[in-house]
């Protein structure tokens, strides 16, 4: 039934009510099964899988790189012809840290630019330079840690845009009441591309050596960038096989935001705005606790627990399993909350972003105090980093809440700022247990379980579902009226 103004479902009706809450009646709304926007959603899931697989294979790999008893380069002592490296704690926290060296450089230029031009062909790119790179792994370190850190820096840079790009399409393709569904599902591959990687990894080095790692996650990006750069466009208006009862469907449900902006932001604007540092703050402590495992369990499984690769491997990837489905399952819930407007998008958000910082906490306090227990400390562990899939429906996904038009920008403003402790966590981590003792990682898991309750703490206070006013049009309209006005009275003076 149409909405007694006349407007379609879930579409502003004005720019004037570009801020308001989406409407929307179900038997309006086109299945998502096979549709456009949900095979879009399974690209991006096996892209992140992908390139989260590109990210971590490094940490695995490092413990069958490094001979750390024998001061010069050795043999496998099972396989023939490969490799050892004499690297210390120091220099494996550099290399771990190396790749976000780059990362930190294109987010928000790739951020801009998906945004003005559209994010297909940058994610896509991305991760096919990211993939080509990763096969050059082998011969970078066989030429020495320096190599090494360069090699792994360049990858950061190129996989630095994928995620920004990823935002600036959901911007044009998400209905704003499926967006965490579709956003979590494609944005949890990151976690299922970890889950898989970080044990494959282990096997592959028991089996093939550790440079058949490399080899094979950098033939499986180029793979899928085939697919992606076939079956994809940025904008459902140039989708060739999307129905027409889907693409208006999205296009009146995103109404003026499901467009890109121009070339000018609202840059002061920006760096003003409460609800955007709030993301921003949020998401470093977030990241701190994250990357301190992504990197560093692999070592903390051998060093402290002992675990042979094989198991090392496998029981450093059961934690992102358990994210991957409380990250899928959090959106479906977080839609289906504001959906019936149970509560405000705001507090969705808040629910989501507390929730997922506080309990993965509580239980890395857990780990620190269960010492050698193996059984506690991988359940621990396990249930920290699950846990902490909630927040993928809470201050992961709120730049598009608050600033649709500009939420690739915005993405690589947060994730910039977010991929700091990427940099530093496995560095301070290297600092604290440099003598491979169980108090140092004692140290590291209370660091990151404080780190994490201020997160939740700083995000309950300022952050915010709104869309802000410096996001619409007609703000912009308003101020260029503003500015031309001012230009003309100079003039007559």
């Amino acid at each position: 039934m149409p909405l007694p103004d006349g407007h379609s479902i879930n579409t502003a009706a004005s720019e004037d009510r570009e801020d308001s809450e989406p409407l929307i009646q179900s038997d309006a709304v086109p299945p998502q099964c096979c549709s456009a926007r949900l095979n879009l959603a399974v690209l991006m899931f096996f892209g992140f899988s992908v390139v989260y697989g590109l990210r971590v294979n490094l940490s695995v790999a490092m413990v069958a790189m490094v001979n750390s008893t024998d001061p010069e380069p050795s043999k496998n002592s099972s396989i023939i012809h490969i490799p050892q490296y004499p690297w210390d704690s120091e220099t494996q926290g550099w290399l771990l840290g190396a790749f976000f060296f780059g990362y930190l450089c294109t987010q928000i230029p790739g951020g801009y630019l998906a945004g003005h031009y559209g994010g297909s062909l940058f994610l896509g790119l991305g991760v096919l330079g990211t993939a080509g790179l990763t096969l050059l792994t082998p011969l970078a370190a066989s030429w020495g840690s320096y190599w090494l850190f360069a090699l792994r820096a360049l990858e950061g840079f190129g996989e630095g845009v994928t995620f920004p790009a990823m935002m600036a399409m959901w911007a044009r393709w998400a209905p704003p009441l499926e967006r965490s569904r579709l956003m979590t599902l494609s944005g949890s591959g990151a976690s299922f591309g970890a889950f898989l990687a970080l044990p494959l990894t282990g096997y592959i080095c028991e089996m093939l050596g550790w440079p058949a790692v490399f080899y094979l996650c950098g033939g499986a990006g180029c793979l899928w960038a085939v697919f992606w750069f076939i079956l994809v466009s940025d904008d459902p208006r140039k989708h060739r096989r999307i129905s027409k009862e889907e693409r208006d469907y999205i296009i009146k449900s995103l109404g003026p935001q499901g467009t890109g902006h121009g070339w000018s932001l609202p840059l002061l604007s920006m760096l003003l705005s409460v609800p955007l540092w709030a993301i921003i703050i949020t998401q470093m402590c977030s990241n701190w606790a994250y990357y301190t495992l992504l990197t560093s369990l692999p070592t903390y499984m051998d060093n402290i627990l002992h675990f042979d690769l094989k198991s090392n491997g496998f029981l450093s990837a059961l934690p992102y399993l358990g994210a991957w489905l409380f990250s899928i399952a959090s959106g479906v819930v977080a839609d289906s909350l504001i959906e019936r407007k149970f509560l405000s998008v705001t507090v969705v958000r808040k629910l989501f972003t507390v929730t997922g910082l506080l309990l993965p906490a509580a239980f890395l306090v857990a780990v620190s105090c269960a010492g050698c227990n193996h059984i506690l400390t991988v359940t621990f562990l396990t249930l920290s980093t699950t846990s902490g899939g909630m927040s993928a429906s809470g201050v992961f996904i709120n730049q598009i809440d608050i600033a649709p038009r500009y939420a690739g920008f915005l993405l690589g403003i947060t994730n910039t700022f977010g991929t700091i402790p990427g940099v530093v966590a496995p560095i301070a981590t290297g600092y604290f247990t440099k003598d491979h003792t169980l108090a140092g990682w004692k140290k590291v898991f209370w660091v990151a379980a404080g780190i994490n309750a201020g997160g939740a703490l700083f995000y309950t206070i300022f952050g915010s579902g709104e869309v802000q006013p410096w996001a619409t049009k007609h703000f912009h309209i308003k101020l260029r009226t503003s500015l031309s006005s001012r230009s003309h009275q100079n003039q007559q003076y």
